[in-house]
């Protein structure tokens, strides 16, 4: 069977986090070559062109728990919209942030789709906050709690079912909150630290989160670039150092397009701002192709 056409989806949100620059990181994924790199693996690939976000400076912020949630929650569901369709028309869906909190409109539209999936959340942080347990109020913080039903009712929508997750797998968390710690106990999220990372490898760690997840309706990967070393990706929003190595963090598309489950995927919190000649722009483009099949031979 061919492997299912890739459309490109832009969401450059950036009211969801605290420093500003995340808006151009669609822009900067494709100006490092997406697109062609996609065709290069053979597969056809449709853009969608950019769901539009509003700049902070023209809104309302809203409730300091969860700030510019409102608006948020627009911008995701347009963005679940076109997820919506272009699984329906039977496309991968491929989502550039942007912040995280988009991941609320990938996830929905794929639960609109589908119905409830699993996640294979990449990332340095656990996204498990909710308004009553986030130190900022930044709602890039919060989509997963979200996803999984978790961040209450100020996170439902019309437009997609929520919750969108039934289950999640977190690959490469290295910082945590004290109430991201209690709701991955309450929900039973599974979790691979950087240290299990360290002491077990990759390979494992990918294994065991696929396995974790098998059965759902859907597969999708949300990947956030912060979950690399800043060494690799220096134009991230939050960088944590200890993250993962260039190899290991391509070792885990790797797997996961051996696993031949991936459904869709989205790739976040690129801030050009903060980057060195578009090196994190490129290194998403590079990962995207290996989830995608790209191989050495």
């Amino acid at each position: 069977m061919s492997a299912p056409p890739v459309a490109i989806i832009g969401a450059g949100l950036d009211l969801g986090a605290g420093r500003r620059g995340v808006d151009m990181g669609p822009s900067a994924i494709r100006y490092a070559g997406l697109e062609a790199r996609i065709r290069e693996l053979g597969r056809d690939v449709a853009d969608r062109g950019d769901v539009r976000s509003p700049v902070p400076e023209a809104i309302e912020e809203g409730s300091e728990n969860a700030r510019y949630l409102a608006p948020i929650k627009q911008v995701c569901e347009k963005v679940a919209v076109l997820v919506d369709d272009a699984v329906r028309q039977g496309f991968l869906p491929l989502v550039l942030g942007g912040d995280h909190s988009i991941a609320m409109g990938t996830l929905g539209g794929m639960a609109k789709a589908r119905g409830a999936g699993a996640a294979l959340w990449i990332d340095a942080h656990g996204d498990l906050n909710r308004p009553t347990t986030s130190p900022t109020g930044n709602v890039h913080g919060m989509p997963l709690a979200a996803a999984l039903g978790a961040a209450g009712d100020g996170f439902v929508s019309d437009v997609y079912p929520t919750p969108s997750v039934e289950r999640a797998a977190l690959i490469g968390i290295r910082s945590l909150d004290p109430g991201e710690r209690d709701l991955i106990a309450e929900l039973g999220v599974r979790v691979f630290t950087m240290n299990e990372v360290d002491r077990h490898g990759m390979e494992r760690a990918l294994t065991e989160a696929l396995e974790f997840l098998a059965g759902a309706a859907f597969l999708h990967l949300s990947l956030d670039l912060d979950a690399v070393d800043p060494m690799f990706a220096p134009g991230v929003g939050t960088p944590v150092r200890g993250g993962l190595s260039y190899r290991e963090a391509h070792l885990a598309m790797e797997l996961l397009a051996e696993s031949n489950s991936l459904d869709s995927m989205e790739v976040v919190e690129v801030n050009p701002v903060l980057d060195r000649e578009n090196a994190t722009g490129q290194l998403a483009v590079e990962l995207v192709a290996s989830a995608l099949g790209a191989r050495i031979l």
